[in-house]
């Protein structure tokens, strides 16, 4: 009897939950816009890149070119963005790094008074901001704002792991404008001979821009004089010409060592 009661006890719920049947909604998705974030970078960097055209859009090229224009002669720089292999020449001297050493070639009796280890990838680095920025090993902090005539510039400040490149201790403050968010600043310390960190920061002004292949690059950029760690006056102007952005890789050999060319130690 009592096993009875049992089975019937447990028939009555089995019945029971066949009758609570819940209807379960599914939302059609193809109707919806999701809001997706797949940035690797910070919300402000993002927009300074989207600023400039966009990381994704300059992550399509391989190669960049650019004259600079000189009193003592035209300097084409031609740079691999995937190896940032570099190739530079004048009418005085040629060098280039091929992606395991950095060589100079001196055209005649000329003398070559420079670092080429050096300086074989200083103005392509100045001239590819903001988006070199995007680099692996980079750490992004927002620091104080820099206020020059009644406007606060936001500051982003740049830090590299000690294994990425020859200058890790380099450090690096992008400023951009706070309505379009495009880059005008940029203040560096130069850790390159010391190898130890600098407190002496230096600036250049990003304030003419020219659409290349739907990228903002610089057409001028202004190295500024500077007072307790602020800019004051202009004090260059370097001017780029002939720029190109190509997704099409350049050949080995623009990056080889030439015969006459010796490897820099």
């Amino acid at each position: 009897m009592k096993n009875s009661i049992i089975a019937l006890a447990l028939l009555f719920i089995v019945s029971a939950c066949k009758e609570k049947t819940e209807t379960v909604k599914t939302e059609d998705y193809k109707t919806k816009t999701l809001d997706v974030t797949t940035s690797i970078y910070p919300e402000n960097v993002t927009k300074v890149f989207n600023a400039h055209g966009s990381i994704e859009q300059w992550n399509e090229f391989k190669n960049l070119e650019f004259t600079i224009a000189k009193e003592t002669g035209d300097e084409k720089t031609i740079t691999d963005l995937k190896t940032r292999r570099s190739f530079i020449e004048t009418n005085t001297f040629a060098l280039g790094f091929d992606g395991e050493n950095v060589w100079l070639d001196k055209k005649g009796e000329n003398e070559y008074n420079g670092n080429p280890n050096f300086y074989y990838n200083l103005m392509f680095y100045f001239y590819a901001m903001p988006f070199v920025l995007g680099d692996d090993g980079i750490t992004y902090a927002n620091t104080n704002a820099l206020t020059l005539e009644g406007i606060e510039y936001p500051g982003i400040k740049i830090s590299y792991g000690a294994e990425i490149g020859s200058s890790p201790e380099d450090e690096y403050i992008l400023y951009y404008n706070p309505e379009t968010f495009k880059m005008e600043w940029l203040a560096y310390t130069v850790t390159y001979f010391s190898k130890e960190k600098s407190k002496k920061w230096s600036f250049i002004k990003y304030s003419n821009w020219q659409t290349v292949s739907g990228i903002q690059l610089p057409e001028t950029l202004t190295w500024y004089n500077t007072e307790d760690s602020l800019p004051t006056e202009p004090r260059n102007n370097v001017q780029f010409k002939a720029v190109m952005l190509s997704k099409n890789m350049a050949a080995d050999s623009v990056f080889a060592k030439p015969e006459t060319g010796e490897i820099v130690e």
